[in-house]
């Protein structure tokens, strides 16, 4: 493990501390802005204007991540390097994706079109400001709350939601539960922190977990999992469920946890497909998309469409057409990429992917107290079953459960809640504080004076005795 890095205290040090991450954020914008400018070049052929508004998007993604780099280094952070430039690679690269699909241009632009991205990266540097030094850890102190707000937000949703395409949504189509994936972290992982030990010893003949003090974090996963099945949220319950599972082996190493909750995900698995059409046609479309290729196959069947025109090279850009995808700014957005930059450009954005969940799962390696290796575990999870349902499911490796890609797709509570839990990954890496030696030494100082005194003494008794 590397050592580390020590808080520097003037500020050309800690501006020379983050060159590394200014490099790789330099390099990663210059990218975003050549592919902004083959764009922009490649409009006069399909008869539309270049004007200089078309350049705003860019300006945004720059302004903000370069804001965010220099407010890092104002205050020593001394965390990842390479999870800011990474991060604001795929966010252009999905800025790219939705200018092409016209978010961008036309009549009908909101002004927060243009607010969503810096609003995010604004959270994610305020969350990591307010919790780094180790001040994350008072986090796990709220423990009540955050299942309480996890509760109520589900609750409310149910209340004042509407149906569209199965789910539950809010006003504007907005998802209030996206804060799950950061809420229901933070509980599970200052609950299971706090019982540890009791949680790591099963009793019995043949083991099994301790009901005693598992029972709140069932009684709470149990009701919370129930609303979201009512609400036919699927991929927010495999998400959910696959984090609490993590946090679970990651923090007590007991493997019976996973035999455990296999054996409950495959029985209620068969009983909710046995239950709910939803679920069945979901099944039925994924094995067969050709049995309703007008009907519930036709989202299956326009991605893979789209992806075996892009090819091994793609389109190239601008020279697909994206808008045949469906839901092309959300759920099938990899599609359009994968259309536009053929395969070697998706299997590039999948290493870009990878190598964010790489570096978070190593934060959470190298955190130095459980809850914060916890915290990180469970986050890196939330991204990692996040990003393989969505690619799985447009790939047709798996069902589809509408879940978006995150920094890529379109959508304001998904991309705002992936920026805060990255905020609090970073304030992970930063560390803990350093004791402070003046106040230890001088604590001892009296007794080190009184130990000294007291050994001078002694040998000048035993000189004086030599002499006589």
């Amino acid at each position: 493990m590397p050592a580390r890095l020590s808080r520097p205290e003037t500020l050309s040090e800690r501006w020379q501390q983050r060159a590394p991450e200014r490099q790789l954020l330099a390099w990663a914008l210059v990218a975003i802005a050549l592919g902004f400018l083959m764009l922009l070049g490649a409009g006069p052929k399909d008869g539309h204007l270049v004007r200089w508004l078309d350049l705003l998007p860019l300006l945004v993604l720059m302004a903000s991540f370069g804001t965010a780099h220099l407010i890092f280094a104002a205050l020593g952070f001394r965390g990842d390097q390479l999870i800011l430039a990474v991060v604001a690679l795929l966010c252009g690269i999905g800025l790219l994706a939705q200018y092409r699909m016209g978010a961008f241009t036309g009549e009908q632009v909101k002004p927060i079109t243009f607010l969503i991205l810096p609003a995010g990266v604004a959270l994610m540097t305020a969350a990591m400001a307010l919790t780094m030094n180790g001040r994350y850890r008072m986090l796990a102190s709220m423990i009540w709350f955050w299942a309480l707000l996890s509760l109520v937000l589900v609750g409310l949703l149910l209340v004042i939601g509407q149906r569209f395409r199965g789910g539950v949504y809010a006003v504007g189509f907005m998802t209030p539960t996206e804060p799950l994936k950061l809420t229901v972290v933070l509980f599970a992982a200052a609950f299971v922190d706090r019982h540890v030990k009791a949680l790591s010893n099963w009793p019995g003949l043949i083991p099994y977990p301790p009901l005693p003090t598992l029972w709140p974090l069932l009684a709470f996963a149990g009701l919370l999992l129930t609303l979201l099945l009512w609400q036919r949220d699927l991929g927010m319950i495999v998400i959910l469920g696959m984090a609490l599972l993590a946090l679970l082996l990651a923090g007590t190493r007991q493997s019976g946890y996973l035999i455990y909750s296999a054996l409950i995900a495959g029985i209620g698995g068969y009983a909710l497909l046995a239950l709910f059409s939803h679920g069945q046609r979901r099944i039925a479309a994924w094995l067969d998309p050709f049995q309703d290729p007008t009907g519930s196959g036709w989202q299956i069947l326009q991605g893979l469409s789209g992806m075996y025109a892009g090819g091994l090279w793609g389109e190239g850009f601008g020279q697909a057409r994206p808008r045949y995808a469906p839901i092309a700014e959300s759920d099938f957005i990899y599609a359009v990429i994968a259309e536009e930059l053929g395969f070697a450009g998706s299997v590039l954005l999948l290493g870009f992917f990878l190598l964010l969940i790489a570096r978070l799962f190593n934060i959470a390696a190298r955190a130095r107290g459980g809850f914060g290796m916890l915290t990180a575990t469970g986050i890196a999870t939330v991204f990692a079953i996040q990003t393989f349902l969505n690619v799985g499911g447009v790939t047709k490796f798996i069902p589809l459960t509408g879940i978006t890609l995150p920094f890529i797709s379109q959508g304001g509570s998904s991309l705002v809640t992936a920026f805060l839990s990255l905020g609090l990954v970073m304030a992970i890496s930063d560390g803990e504080p350093k004791p402070i030696r003046g106040k230890t030494s001088a604590r001892r100082s009296p007794a080190k004076a009184t130990r000294k005194t007291t050994t001078t003494r002694k040998r000048a008794k035993t000189a004086l005795n030599h002499q006589k």
